[in-house]
């Protein structure tokens, strides 16, 4: 959808978050003067009134009566699409658009990148940004990684790498590459069903003129397989990781050791960073390099530092089982008091409890808290898994891992749960653990956003 679409219409945003405010800021600049209704939180309402005090402000939810008397809707990306109010608006005439969209139909011409995939897309997206500006090349990170493309709306780059989750792939079009690091089930309360999330986010390959997948699993290949311009990662022909080097074909580039973001996954994605970034005719050897330079994201099997004889990690952005065990692994064999637990989107577990059980060294403790640390619990108990804590929260479940350490080891955040039950985002749960732990929070900002 283009800006032009939305003159004379009745439009309206829905969620006042970071997406929200930047789309009010946009329409303000591509259509000043037009009424604007926006929909938000009760404790949003005064901070929006005070900053665009020229639009119209409902809290609460709207109803299907309410959204279909707007030509068009801007929704947050975190409002699920498959909403049964919004599918009544949309079947009665109102059509509903993104910030994503909106930048997409206003920047045809830009050269771009899409990444998602389950795990793996921010780290690969911040990867290409720092290999592609240690070429010289003026590139710039947005999306869902921590900023809306609408704030760099009228901002130019050589490159635009851009992140997009499940809910906003749906929103893209005319990419150049698009690239899918890894397929997993999450997010299953957004999308409704674990097919319906898989088609959502393989919404991107249809979006795309050339996409890159990771050649480890075959359902990803087999969905790109009927793609015009089909590339893959990870496998001994392209860019892939083998007897600790990374490799192009048969030629090592670089020790996997290089790269600053611990474990094989992250060289995994540097091999989906480096791959893409030759697609889009650049010198990756060249690049390679400078992998040593990246600064690891905040969030993501994060080295916060020692406190008192032991370490902490911040694996926040974990919001499935199988990255918990991902996190496990990448740290290797010490004594550790794995987090883990938050809200509670009915995900299957047993997969975790059955690696535990094949686990060379299992946890020193297992502190299972929040909305779904009950149901872990009781799942790891009738197991057998040994030395399992529960806690409340957050808070009580970092005293409960220091108590099982006592003074020696690894405190590890790796929830496998979204934070919604106790925070607002995973980046809120992060850095009141790095808090709890006693760093300071400004330690978990990414780096690197923007146009550089």
């Amino acid at each position: 959808m283009r800006w032009a679409e939305l003159a004379g219409q009745r439009v309206a945003v829905w969620g006042f978050g970071r997406e929200g405010r930047a789309a009010l800021n946009a329409l303000a600049r591509h259509l000043p003067g037009q009424a604007i209704d926006l929909h938000c939180m009760v404790d949003e309402a005064d901070a929006a009134r005070a900053a665009f005090p020229s639009v119209v402000v409902y809290t609460g939810a709207p109803d299907a009566d309410t959204l279909a008397g707007y030509d068009v809707v801007i929704k947050s990306p975190g409002i699920s699409a498959y909403l049964p109010e919004l599918i009544a608006a949309r079947e009665r005439g109102t059509r509903f658009t993104s910030g994503t969209a909106l930048w997409f139909g206003a920047h045809a011409d830009a050269r771009t990148i899409a990444v998602t995939g389950t795990k793996g897309k921010s780290t690969t997206s911040a990867l290409l940004a720092h290999l592609a500006r240690a070429l010289g090349v003026r590139t710039a990170l947005a999306g869902n990684i921590g900023l809306p493309l609408l704030e760099l709306d009228e901002v130019s780059a050589d490159l635009w790498v851009i992140e997009l989750s499940s809910f906003q792939t749906a929103e893209a079009s005319g990419v150049d590459l698009g690239v899918v690091t890894s397929l997993y089930e999450e997010h299953l309360d957004w999308h409704g069903s674990r097919e319906r999330y898989v088609d959502d986010k393989l919404r991107l390959l249809a979006a795309s003129k050339a996409v890159l997948v990771n050649a480890a699993q075959p359902s990803l290949l087999a969905r790109a397989a009927d793609h015009a311009h089909p590339h893959t990662f990870g496998d001994v022909d392209g860019w892939h990781v083998a007897d600790g080097m990374i490799r192009r074909g048969a030629e090592d580039i670089v020790p996997a050791s290089t790269v600053t973001a611990p474990g094989l996954h992250n060289a995994m994605n540097a091999c989906a960073a480096l791959a893409a970034l030759e697609l889009m005719g650049h010198d990756a050897r060249a690049a390679a390099p400078a992998l040593a330079r990246f600064v690891p994201l905040p969030h993501r099997l994060q080295p916060l530092g020692e406190r008192d004889g032991l370490r902490w990690i911040n694996d926040s952005i974990s919001t499935t089982p199988l990255a918990s065990l991902a996190a496990l692994d990448s740290i290797g064999a010490q004594r550790v008091a794995l987090i883990v637990g938050g809200h509670d989107r009915g995900l299957d577990w047993t997969p975790f409890i059955e690696a535990l059980r094949r686990h060379a060294e299992a946890p020193t403790a297992i502190v299972c808290q929040g909305a779904n640390g009950p149901r872990i619990a009781d799942a790891l108990d009738a197991a057998g898994i040994a030395h399992v804590h529960r806690a409340t929260d957050l808070a009580a479940a970092v005293g409960a891992a220091r108590s099982a350490l006592d003074g020696e080891g690894c405190v590890l955040l790796s929830p496998g749960a979204p934070s919604f039950d106790q925070f607002r985002d995973y980046v809120e749960r992060g850095r009141r653990f790095a808090a709890l732990g006693g760093f300071e929070p400004d330690t978990t900002s990414i780096q690197g956003l923007g146009v550089i």
